[in-house]
């Protein structure tokens, strides 16, 4: 059995984080969002991949070639024009034979969700979540075994299983996304096309999802499924730790990384390649750092996603925050994560002020940004892909490119 994989979308309320890359090639645990769930797919027993591409699509072909390096195959598929879900998976017609897994590149799932789903017969299976507020999506209503009706954001939810966007399809599911027409989004919703299965008498089912499951939508998103995969690494040191440095807990070191005197990590936590870290730093639990970054002197990073190349100048703070490739935070960059009243933080997408959900949150930084020393930055604060401060500098809200 094949898999199919969404990655085609560029993820705009990722945005600055998917200004030059797209969103299933954001780093979690220090790989491609996208590669964890072709690694839970290959322990489920799939060795075909047909993947749908769009924005910044090089990206991801360089990163895996032909899959040959995980052995496995991969197959790409340019989309056009991204016109929704059906209209991504439509274009994997003629690339898979009979029953085929659809997935998106940008959740997290478990490989024995995707075995159970494997072993179904249906003509079509819709996976579904148990949720405590189901009218903030698309909610599934069955009977028996059966799926009887699919509602995008009941007022009055007829159960509370939510569609969790992971499914088994027949071929002929090519046929009924044909004859689905746009949306008042003006899209091609799969949803639609799946009514119309259920509707002609087709056997349309659903599998509950026991396991993990979390929809990276929003910059944030990164933080929580960073955490969940780092409590399960395994410890492993194969960079340098000096004799005064220390490391408490399970804590991954990349090749060709020091850790210096001084430098005291708690884990679960991960430090990449090529990485100068301290000395006399602290690094707390559920952080990331990637590839050739540079922690320094008394610094102290707590819960972060940073990626590669970035540097992280002496007598900083960093909470709660997910940090672009190769930033440059000036001495004495402070990075605030808690509102003093205790309330959620707020932070912008797309032009809005949105509830995170979130009681610390700090920034979210694109790639290239530049502080000068003692810059302040307050809670819920987005920066833009190589915007800079002044030295003594207060940012909050959007920094917008200079």
């Amino acid at each position: 059995m094949k898999a199919v994989i969404l990655a085609a979308g560029e993820g705009t309320r990722m945005r600055p984080l998917t200004a030059s890359k797209p969103k299933v090639m954001l780093p979690i645990a220090n790989k491609p969002m996208i590669e964890h769930t072709i690694s839970e797919a290959v322990d489920a027993g799939i060795l075909e991949f047909v993947i749908i591409t769009g924005y910044c699509e090089e990206s991801i072909m360089d990163y895996f070639g032909d899959g040959s390096d995980l052995n496995i195959n991969i197959e790409y598929v340019h989309q056009e024009e991204q016109l929704g879900t059906a209209n991504a998976i439509a274009y994997a017609k003629g690339h898979v034979d009979g029953k085929f897994i659809v997935l998106n590149g940008d959740m997290l799932v478990r490989s024995e969700h995707i075995k159970r789903l494997q072993s179904r017969e249906n003509d079509a299976i819709i996976t579904v979540k148990e949720v405590e507020n189901p009218s903030s999506f698309g909610v599934i209503e069955t009977k028996e075994d059966r799926v009887i009706r699919i509602i995008e954001k009941p007022q009055l939810p007829p159960s509370n299983l939510v569609n969790a966007g992971i499914y088994l399809f027949d071929e002929v599911i090519f046929d009924f996304i044909e004859r689905t027409e746009l949306s008042s989004r003006g899209e091609l919703e799969i949803t639609d096309s799946l009514q119309m299965m259920v509707d002609e008498g087709y056997n349309v089912g659903y599998q509950l999802l026991d396991s993990e499951w979390l929809d990276v939508g929003r910059p944030w998103d990164m933080l929580e499924a960073n955490k969940i995969l780092l409590e399960n690494i395994d410890a492993k040191h194969e960079g340098t730790i000096e004799p005064y440095a220390t490391l408490n807990g399970n804590i991954h070191v990349g090749k060709g990384s020091i850790v210096r005197n001084g430098a005291y990590i708690t884990g679960p936590a991960i430090i990449g390649e090529n990485c100068d870290i301290g000395p006399n730093c602290f690094i707390r639990a559920s952080t990331t750092i990637g590839n050739d970054v540079h922690i320094g002197n008394a610094v102290e990073v707590k819960n972060c996603v940073i990626m590669d190349g970035t540097k992280i100048g002496h007598l900083s703070y960093l909470g709660d925050s997910v940090i672009g490739e190769k930033c440059n935070f000036g001495a004495g960059t402070k990075v605030a994560n808690l509102r003093h009243d205790g309330r959620n933080i707020r932070c912008p997408v797309k032009g809005e002020m949105v509830d995170s959900g979130r009681r610390k949150l700090g920034v979210i930084m694109g790639d290239d940004v530049h502080t000068g020393i003692n810059t302040s930055i307050n809670v819920g604060t987005v920066m833009e892909a190589g915007t800079y401060t002044h030295p003594g500098e207060v940012v909050k809200g959007l920094r917008k490119t200079n």
